[in-house]
């Protein structure tokens, strides 16, 4: 967890989507999610998070074989942050699913 603490210090996204894990924990205690949809929500986050820390590890690896901007390693950098886009929006959509019929 030490390299968790890390990120969490001083990546945004990363801050985002656990403040956002955060809020969806509340809101899962004050609606009494059940046992298959905490299921639901403990694999989004870990889904979310994991997929942000291996892009933060493509970025970081890409800075330290290039640190000068190269066309190649700025698509590899867009392709891994759009993996983190559609895990988090497939996620969204999973929240959604569980909490407006609870909220509506």
């Amino acid at each position: 967890l030490k390299e968790l603490n890390f990120d969490v210090k001083t990546e945004t996204h990363l801050q985002i989507h656990v403040l956002a894990m955060v809020l969806v924990i509340g809101l899962g205690i004050y609606y009494s999610l059940s046992s298959a949809e905490w299921i639901a929500m403990v694999l989004c986050f870990g889904s979310v998070i994991g997929a942000e820390l291996i892009n933060t590890a493509i970025e970081k690896l890409c800075n330290h074989i290039n640190p000068n901007f190269d066309p190649t390693i700025g698509q590899i950098k867009d392709i891994a942050a759009g993996a983190v886009l559609v895990i988090a929006i497939a996620s969204a959509v999973v929240g959604l699913v569980v909490f407006l019929p609870k909220i509506c």
